[in-house]
């Protein structure tokens, strides 16, 4: 049988897909996205992705929305977004670039 483990992602790697994530959720701020649908912009799959997520969360830069417009709880798909305080931050940083 075949090694099938996934080479290891060094620290430096693993920031810039964290910076990717953090720029896809500014751009879509007025939406929350499920994991799958950050996976797919970054390429990456979603187990890898979940985990830099959570990271992200307990990191203080996201939050994870547990409940859907009618207040009922999301059960296996999560949705994420930027914290308001951090997408001002991120704002006011692409606006010094403009």
């Amino acid at each position: 049988m075949e090694n099938t483990t996934m080479p290891t992602i060094s620290d430096k790697n693993k920031k810039k897909i964290k910076e990717q994530i953090l720029q896809i959720l500014f751009e879509n701020n007025l939406n929350s996205l499920y994991t799958s649908n950050i996976a797919e912009e970054i390429i990456r799959d979603e187990e890898f992705t979940l985990i830099l997520l959570g990271e992200l969360e307990k990191e203080g830069f996201i939050k994870k929305i547990t409940k859907n417009s009618d207040g009922k709880t999301y059960l296996a798909r999560k949705k994420w977004r930027l914290l308001p305080k951090i997408y001002s931050k991120y704002k006011a940083l692409c606006s010094d670039f403009a």
